[in-house]
């Protein structure tokens, strides 16, 4: 709700890349087998992978692209790929990236990109598309999924139905298909949300093709599918059905008697939009009982598709600037609803927190204003229902072996980004035992003269170019062959990859 706060654009001047700031909560990284490979589909409430194994979205909106940035934000401040790796870092697997129709006009240039220092570089000449093919190879590359929102028909702001006197439907469609088109074989982009909340005047179920959202769904999502039929569909409520009104997006009572039907089967996700105070006043949260009354509240507006194994659910967008007692009720008493993986696995709702962006007007983001420092007290609250990338691209760095028969690990270390006066790396530690470890220490030594900046999910000591790591509270523990991963920043880049040396107790 309220787009043109949420969106509000802060003006900021480009800034060097700092060292990454923050630290969370790091699910095991992606084994070989791990779930989330290929192409992925629905079974009653869960979203299953290729190889039929059920997998959790959890993940983060990224906005920008639909903006006259005309490209995700924060590209004035940093490198891309040093931003996915912190998404990484901390635990994300999912990327929502909203755009606007914009975008595939040719006269589109995007702007307010840094590249000074090297950073971005590979996104010079780039038009917006272009830039989006770049940032869908990183996050794969990382073991992050994708999903597309069509967001507005154009930059200049939200519109209640799918379609304007500008951009018509046929517009529309044919952009979708485009997408579809242009993705069609690379996994990493599961799916798109064809247009981000409807509201009044669009109906669910009311049979008038001008305004009713399902139908308008049924037709896009048909479309799609018709070009790349391994895509999932993201379909958002409304904001009104049989009286009943609620959030932009997040009404979806009316599917229940009117669901969503397309040409291939097991391909909708219906998604739901939720918010807090810092948003709009809401009757709920007035209620003598809150937050007590939350869960019967989702309950009625779209948690029962979920519990009735009608289809699986994602929370597309949920944020609050927790200034409030309220919303910091809510938003505990709304993660809990999500069901922490740690109880329930990916039999769970799905969600992508709003937002990442610290220039969210009436939400602010994981990232402070400095778009570097993790907001550790909101990401926090996202714990216990984060889960575990899957498979990635990329590819690791030198390892070494230490330890017992029975007590053992390797580690790995690769260089996510490097922008010549600094760098990010990630190291994974996997136990190579027969037994589970309680702790673990990674070595290396540099050739050159490379600092560690900032390290996250784990505490370090260097002397000279050695470098010692030890793991922290939450990640000490590794089942046997399990993997656990740290990340650091530092300077200066250009150096090559150390052999690594690991020691498991």
């Amino acid at each position: 709700m309220f787009r043109s706060l949420r969106r509000a654009l802060c003006a900021v001047a480009a800034a060097l890349v700092l060292p990454l700031a923050g630290v969370g909560v790091q699910p095991a990284d992606a084994a070989a087998d791990a779930a989330g490979a290929g192409y992925w589909h629905t079974s009653g409430r869960q979203i299953l992978d290729a190889a039929g194994q059920p997998v959790r979205i959890a993940g983060i909106n990224w906005f920008g692209f639909e903006t006259g940035n005309y490209v995700v934000h924060g590209l004035w401040s940093r490198d891309y790929k040093s931003m996915i790796d912190q998404m990484r870092s901390l635990g994300y697997n999912t990327i929502r990236l909203p755009y606007s129709d914009d975008i595939f006009k040719s006269s589109t240039v995007p702007n307010s990109i840094d590249f000074s220092g090297g950073k971005n570089a590979d996104l010079q000449g780039l038009n917006s598309l272009q830039v989006m093919d770049k940032l869908v190879a990183y996050a794969g590359q990382d073991g992050l999924k994708v999903i597309l929102d069509r967001h507005r028909p154009d930059s200049g702001g939200q519109s209640a139905l799918w379609y304007t006197s500008a951009v018509p439907e046929s517009t529309w469609i044919a952009n979708l298909k485009a997408l579809a088109t242009r993705y069609k074989g690379q996994d990493t982009v599961v799916g798109i949300d064809l247009h981000n909340e409807p509201h009044d005047p669009a109906c669910w179920g009311c049979g008038d093709t001008a305004t009713d959202w399902r139908l308008a769904a049924q037709r896009a999502g048909n479309a799609v599918l018709s070009v790349n039929p391994d895509l999932l569909i993201f379909v958002e409520g409304v904001q009104t059905f049989n009286g009943v009104s609620g959030w932009w997006g997040g009404n979806l009572m009316g599917v229940a008697q009117y669901p969503v039907q397309l040409s291939v089967a097991n391909r909708v996700v219906y998604s739901a939009h939720d918010y807090a105070t810092s948003v709009a006043q809401q009757p709920w949260f007035s209620d003598p009982s809150f937050p007590a009354n939350m869960p019967g509240v989702w309950d009625k507006y779209w948690g029962y598709i979920f519990k009735q194994n009608i289809a699986p659910v994602w929370v597309g967008e949920f944020g609050t600037t927790l200034a409030s007692t309220t919303d910091q009720k809510w938003l505990a008493a709304l993660v809990s609803y999500l069901r922490p993986t740690s109880t329930y696995g990916a039999d769970s709702f799905h969600w992508t927190f709003w937002s990442w962006n610290p220039n969210s007007g009436d939400t602010g983001g994981i990232l402070k204003d400095d778009w570097q420092t993790v907001d550790t007290v909101k990401d926090g609250y996202l714990a216990s229902v984060k889960a575990p990338l899957f498979p990635g691209t990329g590819t690791g760095g030198g390892g070494g072996g230490g330890g017992g028969s029975t007590a053992a690990c390797s580690a790995s270390y690769t260089v996510s980004s490097d922008w010549g006066s600094g760098f990010n790396a990630e190291v994974k530690v996997t136990n190579t035992g027969t037994t589970a470890i309680g702790s673990w220490k990674v070595a290396w030594t540099w050739s050159g003269s490379q600092q560690v900046a900032n390290m996250w999910n784990a505490s370090y000591t260097q002397t000279g170019s050695t470098v010692t790591a030890v793991n922290a509270a939450h990640n000490g523990s590794v089942a046997a062959g399990s993997s656990v991963t740290f990340g650091f920043g530092g300077a200066p880049g250009g150096g090559s990859v150390p052999a690594v040396n690991c020691t498991a107790s």
